[in-house]
């Protein structure tokens, strides 16, 4: 019989945002892959599991994953696991679950934690809607999204780093208009936890003066419906009030 995926969260800072199930299933687990096995140790001794533990990060899981496969077929049980946060979630797990799922291996995904939801429910901007952008292309293609998400009405998330984070601000800055309201969480669920909310220009303001450190969630609003319209007439060459 076949086994099971479990793709685990773990903290992106204190140690103790670990649910009683995921520890359960790391404590039961044949085997616990891990994005960095130096960085997960930590953990997993603060939490006392004693399970074989294998490296299953973004360079090695083209060749890992067909492996890991046959030895959840063959009835192993498996958990994976990243440095912080949700698998998948700009980290290591989208290739394995995908894998899993279309041979028909069961694959269960816990709840836990992860940096975008408290960044954005934090920010004071609204979250009923919002689209979940992950890291921006560092080069190609960069400011081509960025024209696109000019006029994006929902409230965008990002994840970004530190020494890119002003740079970024002012590209928003130009493209999506000084006055955006925007917030910058850092460092969420660790000791120096920061949130920086203000318009574009207020907060890339406020870094060029205070160097950015940590892990970095950038959550930037909407556009207006009406302006974002207006925009998007403007790009295709129309005039307003043209039919």
């Amino acid at each position: 019989m076949a086994g099971k995926l479990y793709i685990v969260p773990t903290p992106v800072g204190n140690l103790e945002d670990m649910s009683f199930r995921a520890v359960k299933v790391l404590q039961e687990a044949d085997l616990i892959l891990a994005e960095d096995t130096r960085t997960s140790s930590v953990l997993l001794k603060h939490y006392d599991i004693h399970r074989p533990l294998q490296s299953h990060h973004k360079f090695n899981e083209h060749q890992t994953v067909q492996l890991v496969k046959e030895r959840i077929l063959a009835g192993l049980n498996v958990a994976l696991i990243s440095d912080a946060g949700t698998p998948g979630i700009s980290d290591p797990g989208f290739l394995l679950a995908r894998t899993c799922a279309d041979e028909g291996i069961e694959v269960q995904t816990l709840p836990g934690a992860t940096a975008c939801i408290p960044a954005i429910v934090s920010s004071g901007l609204p979250c009923d809607r919002f689209c979940f952008e992950g890291f921006l292309p560092q080069k190609k293609g960069r400011q081509t999204l960025l024209q696109q998400l000019a006029t994006e009405t929902r409230t965008m998330v990002f994840y970004e780093s530190p020494y890119r984070l002003v740079k970024t601000l002012e590209q928003m800055a130009a493209f999506f208009g000084e006055e955006r309201r925007c917030s910058v969480a850092r460092e969420i669920s660790k000791v120096h936890e920061e949130h920086r909310r203000g318009t574009l220009r207020e907060v890339s303001a406020w870094f060029r003066e205070h160097e950015p450190k940590g892990e970095i969630v950038l959550v930037v609003a909407g556009a207006e419906p009406v302006k974002a319209e207006k925009k998007k007439r403007y790009a295709r060459g129309e005039e307003e009030g043209e039919e």
